[in-house]
């Protein structure tokens, strides 16, 4: 017996093995040919299409298909294959800064200057964030003071102080970005 498009769709949905099978039986191949058209790796892609349909399996009861089949099977596939290669452009790229920079770190003379340098760069992000943001910052990253303690100190609620510190943390975080694989290179260096 053949299913309809919809048929399948229910029948996935509430559980039948059947429903499931027919599906990757009938885009398998199709769905791995499209994956290696984006990773150009048969192994990466049968296992990108395979991942797909597990997830789908496992997550069956609650998939809400608004489009045709085919068009969710590619779409899930293909958000799965853009999600490998950022990743792998996100290793590479790690790999790459490691690389490079092998040299920089090989002697002391150019830790401490890079140290120094972090060091002053992170004091210029500190005092450009606003006075508050800047004042809870320091209390609780150089005087170890608790949000409690802080907020007694400059008589704020601690929801303040935790308001603050979340703007702080994502100003730096925006301002310090371009040193921070140096930063990170650095103390896994010193340990």
């Amino acid at each position: 017996m053949v299913l309809s498009e919809k048929g399948l769709i229910q029948g996935l949905q509430n559980g039948s093995e059947a429903a499931f099978e027919a599906i990757f039986k009938g885009y398998y191949v199709r769905l791995c040919n499209f994956a290696y058209s984006l990773l150009e790796d048969k192994d990466e892609s049968e296992e990108v299409v395979q991942s797909t349909f597990l997830t789908i399996w496992e997550k069956h009861d609650c998939i809400d298909i608004q489009i045709s089949l085919k068009s969710y099977l590619y779409r899930a596939v293909h958000n799965t294959c853009l999600n490998r290669i950022k990743h792998v452009k996100v290793k590479s790229a790690h790999h790459d800064f490691a690389k490079s920079n092998e040299q920089v770190f090989d002697n002391d003379a150019s830790e401490n200057l890079i140290s120094k340098e972090l060091e002053h760069q992170i004091e210029v992000a500190i005092n450009a964030l606003p006075p508050k943001c800047a004042m809870v910052f320091r209390l609780s990253r150089f005087e170890n003071l608790s949000y409690a303690e802080i907020a007694e100190q400059m008589d704020i609620s601690i929801k303040t102080v935790e308001n603050q510190m979340i703007k702080a943390l994502r100003i730096l975080r925006v301002e310090l970005k371009d040193y921070l694989p140096a930063l990170i290179w650095l103390l896994f260096m010193r340990k």
